[in-house]
């Protein structure tokens, strides 16, 4: 096994060796094998720069059968970088809704904007370019350089992680070994088709190289594959432990007027769901004091509180929320920083957990008023 994957194979000896199978091999198996993907080109051609680039920063933590709906929905409703870009704010949110990690929404509308009205609607052609972008970080601007442009860049994401960790045997753990793997890449991406080639190596990561029980013997990197002649490629990547996520609590409210209007507000621009639309709540902490709850309540009503609570994982937290729910006459006015928004909520940018929220609410609000008919 490779204990130390720092040291960057020649092109000699067994690392070396490895390193040169991968490409033709991949490539290979990926003109026989590519997946069918709405934002790839056609075989031997390059892909439209803007439809590379929403399609990466989508599938940046998410996967492929989550992001078809909504890369369908965007690219029929902004076809360019232009429409894009002139978009309000509120409707991109409130299209990406439901996809998660929404800073990288925030990212896509800065980025749109800068290349629409500073570059002329044209996306750099180099790394160090695409670099420069707003959310574009090392492997998108990689991604984007090598599938639309043809350009030579070391492309290297999750599935690109394991697949190369089991052909070199990588025993470092992750995130450890990452600079190391890195540096295996380059020696293995090859000068010709480098966008075939990363495509070919996601597509070996996410159909046949996968975490649990890789399909070693359909793979195309079986010969130069360590881990295999090993016996267990299941056993990479190693990981180191990952430590626990904290657990946050809150509040949230629920408030509706007698025509199923349903109190919102704008949470900041900047942080955590960034620009999105919520249900009063009270601050998210590890030290939230449910006997402390109704002092956030956004206005004087008769709150109950729904039985079930409602979390959900964020990155580096779980998140707790008890719901609260109420009903206000028809001419209350909404507070200071919080609008009435019509009952189906259809095209509000309300991030998962507080659909979460409000649909525990609701089932409630429901069950309450059946008993009490």
């Amino acid at each position: 096994m490779c204990d130390a994957p720092e040291k960057r194979p020649d092109g000699t000896g067994e690392a070396g060796a490895r390193a040169q199978a991968i490409a033709p091999a991949a490539l290979g198996w990926y003109d026989r094998s590519r997946r069918d993907l709405p934002w790839r080109a056609p075989p031997g051609a390059l892909a439209d720069p803007y439809v590379v680039w929403l399609s990466e920063i989508m599938l940046q933590q998410t996967t492929v059968a989550a992001v078809r709906p909504y890369f369908a929905a965007f690219l029929a409703r902004w076809p360019t970088v232009e429409a894009l870009a002139a978009a309000p704010d509120a409707e991109i949110l409130a299209a990406w809704a439901g996809l998660g990690y929404y800073s990288r929404a925030r990212n896509l509308i800065a980025c749109a904007r800068r290349v629409a009205h500073e570059l002329g609607g044209r996306f750099p052609d180099t790394e160090e370019g695409l670099r420069a972008l707003p959310g574009l970080g090392p492997y998108t601007a990689a991604a984007v350089a090598s599938i639309a442009f043809g350009r030579r860049a070391v492309v290297v994401d999750g599935n690109v992680e394991r697949v190369l960790s089991r052909v070199f045997a990588v025993a470092a753990p992750l995130p450890a070994a990452r600079a190391g793997l890195r540096r295996l890449a380059g020696a293995a991406t090859p000068a010709t088709r480098p966008g075939d080639y990363a495509q070919a190596m996601m597509d070996l990561g996410a159909t046949i190289c996968v975490p649990r029980r890789p399909a070693c013997v359909v793979c195309p990197l079986s010969a130069p594959c360590a881990a295999r002649a090993e016996g267990d490629p299941a056993r990479y990547p190693a990981r180191a432990k990952k430590p626990e996520r904290p657990l946050r609590r809150g509040a949230a409210f629920y408030v509706t007027r007698p025509d199923g209007a349903v109190l919102l507000r704008q949470r900041p621009p900047k942080g955590l769901l960034g620009g999105m639309a919520e249900i009063p709540c009270a601050p998210w902490s590890v030290e939230f004091d449910e006997a402390e709850a109704a002092r956030f309540a956004p206005l004087d009503a008769r709150f109950q509180r729904v039985a079930a609570e409602v979390e959900h994982v964020f990155t580096h937290f779980v998140l707790r929320l008890s719901i609260y729910w109420a009903e206000v006459e028809m001419e209350r006015a909404a507070p200071q920083g919080c609008r009435w928004a019509p009952a189906r909520l259809e095209g509000e940018a309300l991030p998962s957990v507080m659909r979460k929220a409000i649909a525990a609410a609701r089932r409630e609000a429901a069950a309450t008023l059946r008993h009490t008919a």
